[in-house]
């Protein structure tokens, strides 16, 4: 198995996946090399990092973590990898089966390559389950990004005429997502616990029986996907380019541009300073004062994020955490997320979780009338999240803690750092 091969293919595919599929199309392979060579390393990473937070890290609500038994995480990890394997070969099988449909032409091996690297986008992005909340929205993104770069390969691999690529991506993922229902039915019934989550593809119209007339949106999902495709294409040849001059400079500004293409922000975003950010934080929140306070910025890969968090608390034992968090570079990810997020309600014995839109900005809250314990988050301006959490006698006191943050003005810095390819 050769990594260096492997982690090149995954950057062409995500970076350059226009000129990436033809090459992808020319390759001579079988199903036993694409197995052993790609798709038994990139589909375990969503896996494994489903196992790290499901049975190391675990799921916190209310103030309580819940983790899986070590023993019940490993059988559920191997199962569900099983399953992804069996998974893959599954749908290859039935795109294969629809070429004939849509004007393409039957070849298994290529059936199986298009899946392969299509899903790319979602395994990679699977390593988000780590991540709280936010985490499952970049999984959401990378889930309709696949979409979108199966789309963009049915033409080369499997010769279908460009015009009905949308009818045969459409119907192909209808298929893949009621399997990945199946799996996940079966991986919960072993380990114990159910996540079923779905993804909803907009902005594709398509017409005639064949799906011989297919437009997309440029406005939706899809659309917006599609162009930042293109970017992080033209960013990536500047990256190149960079790479091979030697110079370092070039080579962090080329960074820069392919990873803000890639997160949708058509440019390379410098986060607020943490003085900047930290400002935002109050003193106190009514009864509680301020007890910790902290900022900072970090970066990697040519993005930048930066956290400020601040600790109140009262004589009476309530306390509240506050935190203000500037995406940065990974602002486009973050309005493309928060443009797709489901909005859903779920009630406990004890109390609810819901995530809506309020204002134009997503919202997600959590209580529970037993612990005293909640969460309030609001993402301002698509790029700045605030969130409140901690034990407090209702939710109305971290909605306040929230409203304590100039919200107008930090939505006003939207823009503030962005540098536009």
């Amino acid at each position: 198995m050769d990594f260096g091969k492997i982690i090149e293919r995954i950057k062409a595919i995500l970076t350059t996946p226009r000129t990436e599929w033809p090459v992808v199309a020319a390759e001579p392979t079988n199903v036993q090399r694409l197995y052993a060579g790609y798709i038994a390393l990139v589909a375990a990473l969503p896996v494994i990092a489903g196992f790290i937070k499901g049975s190391l890290i675990g799921s916190s609500a209310f103030g309580i973590t819940v983790r899986t038994p070590i023993g019940m995480g490993l059988v559920g990890m191997l199962l569900q990898y099983v399953l992804a394997l069996v998974l893959v070969y599954v749908v290859a099988l039935i795109v294969n089966a629809l070429a004939p449909t849509f004007g393409g032409e039957k070849d298994m091996n290529q059936a199986l390559k298009t899946v392969a690297y299509a899903w790319t986008a979602s395994w990679v992005a699977g390593i988000g389950v780590i991540v709280p909340w936010l985490g499952l929205l970049i999984m959401l993104v990378g889930g309709v990004y696949s979409i979108y770069l199966l789309y963009l390969g049915l033409p080369h691999t499997m010769k279908c005429p460009p015009e009905k690529a949308g009818g045969y991506t459409a119907v192909s993922v209808i298929i893949a997502i009621v399997l990945g229902w199946i799996v996940g039915l079966i991986v919960a019934g072993v380990i114990g616990t159910a996540a079923l989550t779905g993804a909803a593809v907009g902005g594709v119209h398509i017409t005639g029986s064949n799906g011989d007339n297919v437009s997309i949106d440029s406005n939706s999902a899809l659309g917006k996907l599609a162009a930042m495709g293109e970017r992080a294409e033209q960013a990536s040849k500047e990256l190149e380019a960079a790479q091979k001059s030697g110079d370092s400079a070039a080579q962090s500004a080329a960074m820069g541009k392919m990873m803000g293409a890639m997160s949708g922000s058509n440019g390379s975003v410098e986060a607020l300073a943490p003085d900047q950010i930290k400002a935002f934080l109050p003193e106190s929140l009514g009864s509680l004062k301020r007890t910790s306070l902290s900022a900072q910025r970090n970066s990697a890969m040519g993005m930048q994020i930066s956290q400020a968090s601040a600790g109140y608390a009262a004589d009476n034992g309530q306390h509240i955490t506050l935190e203000v968090s500037d995406t940065g570079g990974a602002k486009g990810f973050m309005s493309l997320a928060a443009a797709m997020a489901p909005e859903e309600e779920k009630q406990t014995e004890h109390g609810y979780e819901k995530t809506y839109s309020a204002d134009g900005n997503l919202v997600h809250e959590e209580w529970d009338t037993q612990s005293k314990y909640g969460e309030y988050s609001v993402v301002v301006g698509k790029r700045f999240t605030v969130k409140a959490n901690g034990n407090v006698d209702s939710i109305e006191q971290l909605k306040q803690a929230v409203a304590s943050i100039d919200l107008a003005k930090l939505e006003s810095l939207k823009d503030a750092g962005v540098k536009a390819n």
